[in-house]
């Protein structure tokens, strides 16, 4: 199987990458730096330069042909600035989808964020609350599409080591999990037909991955 990661240096995105490449397939991650083209290969990828901010549909989409999945995991991050939380986590999303519309990629995996429709509750800090937004933009875009997509909507990311012990459904209490089990539940998800059309959020629990999955 051949995997495309949008923000293959990402946190999630290079550990999804060992997970996909320990099980033999093919991964590539998109990266904005060159000099993260050399991490993405020690995690088992191939790293590819391309700018989701600048770069046009065509040129994702050629990236993208005869990909079996397309992955998108970047996010504008921390201390980014609020104009980089559109262009990267609305604008980038929506372009990694026309792309794989347009190169007939039809498995489409969005990372999103558990509260993305909570932005406007009292109480949400500003810079937060667009970020919110703009998570909650890219999923409704992806929702349109004629893709078959699934949205994973993570807790609250910690590094901590991954236990293969979640909780994934619909619906989650708020709550904490380790990014070593996001990319276990996104391989996972990858092949699996019936999380299509739907979007899941994901917690720590105390069923192992392949069941949870299965349970879906």
């Amino acid at each position: 199987m051949r995997v495309v990661i949008a923000g293959g240096h990402g946190q999630i995105a290079l550990r999804l990458t060992r997970v996909l490449a320990d099980q033999g397939d093919e991964v590539v991650g998109l990266v904005r730096n060159p000099d993260h083209v050399a991490d993405v290969a020690s995690a088992g990828g191939t790293g590819v330069v391309i700018d989701l901010e600048q770069a046009d549909e065509k040129a994702v989409a050629d990236v993208l042909a005869n990909a079996d999945a397309a992955v998108f995991a970047a996010g504008a991050g921390p201390g980014s600035g609020n104009a980089r939380k559109d262009t990267v986590d609305r604008g980038a999303a929506a372009l990694f989808a026309s792309a794989a519309e347009r190169s007939r990629v039809r498995r489409h995996l969005q990372v999103g964020s558990m509260g993305a429709d909570r932005a406007d509750e009292p109480g949400i800090e500003e810079t937060f609350a667009i970020y919110l937004r703009a998570k909650k933009a890219a999923e409704d875009d992806l929702r349109s599409r004629d893709l078959d997509w699934t949205i994973l909507r993570p807790g609250a990311l910690v590094n901590t080591p991954g236990t293969g012990l979640v909780q994934l459904s619909d619906k989650t209490p708020r709550g904490d999990i380790s990014r070593d089990d996001v990319a276990v539940v996104l391989a996972a998800l990858i092949p699996a037909k019936t999380s299509i059309g739907r979007t899941l959020e994901l917690i720590a629990g105390d069923t192992p991955v392949a069941d949870a999955v299965r349970a879906l």
